[in-house]
Parts: structure tokens; sequence; C-alpha cells
């Protein structure tokens, strides 16, 4: 079963586009434009990050019970090589999803050529009401 994930306000600034999440995994992709580069005219590696790490938590998502929410603890990142323009495709799947920690890995691609991988670990929750508001509508 396939959902289109979420408004996503992070997102849409990264130009994240065809955003797509199904049973643990998700897919999204960005073009690479002029302010998303470092000072060396390469995409920035916060960018990537950025995109894995969102990537991540749409694929836990999928994965979670109605009530449950979640949040990136760590995330290792393997930058292999540097990208200046063009489409990239971050495709992510679930390892393992435990009770309260999921193990999750990432790639992002340029056509065929790998550009980073990375592997996340991410908290599982219960979304609680904050204090001074009357309930978690989410929940």
């Amino acid at each position: 079963m396939s959902r289109r994930t979420a408004h996503n306000p992070f997102g849409e600034l990264l130009g994240l586009t065809g955003a797509r999440s199904a049973a643990g995994r998700s897919r999204c992709h960005f073009a690479v434009r002029p302010e998303l580069l470092n000072p060396h005219r390469v995409l920035h590696g916060g960018v990537m990050f950025s995109v894995m790490d969102t990537n991540m938590g749409d694929a836990l998502y999928t994965l979670l019970d109605k009530g449950e929410s979640c949040a990136t603890i760590e995330i290792k990142i393997n930058y292999l090589k540097p990208v200046a323009d063009g489409r990239l495709v971050c495709t992510t799947r679930v390892v393992q999803r435990g009770r309260r920690v999921a193990v999750i890995e990432s790639e992002l691609r340029r056509g065929r050529t790998l550009v980073a991988k990375a592997l996340g670990t991410f908290a599982i929750f219960s979304r609680l009401p904050a204090p001074d508001r009357p309930g978690n509508p989410e929940a």
C-alpha cells in the first residue's frame, strides 16, 4: 500500500518531490539548485543529510501504530561523490523496527552513481498531548 507523505514545509524548502512511502520504504527526489551549493560549488552535505533524514522518517512512519511518533537519535553518513547539478533520488528502507528503536538505511543517487549512504537510529515513542493543550488531535 502506497501513501503520499504528509505536508512537509521543510521538504518543500529542499525541493523534495515525488515522495512515496509504503511498508517500511520511502523514495523521493530533488533537483540540485544553486542555492543548495556550498562555497565550493557542490551540493552542501547538510542538504544531503537533511534529505536522507527526512526520507528515513517517512519510511519509519509507515510502520508506526496510531499514537506513535519518532525522532532521530543519530545518523552516520558517508559522502561518496561530490554533486554539482542534476537530479538526485533518495531511497530508504527500515532495516529493523523494534519496540522503542528502529534502524534505517538510506541511499542517495545521481543516476546510477551512489553519492551518499547513511545508517540511522530512530527513537519510537507514544505521542502525548502537550501540557498546555487540551489534547493531541493526531493521537
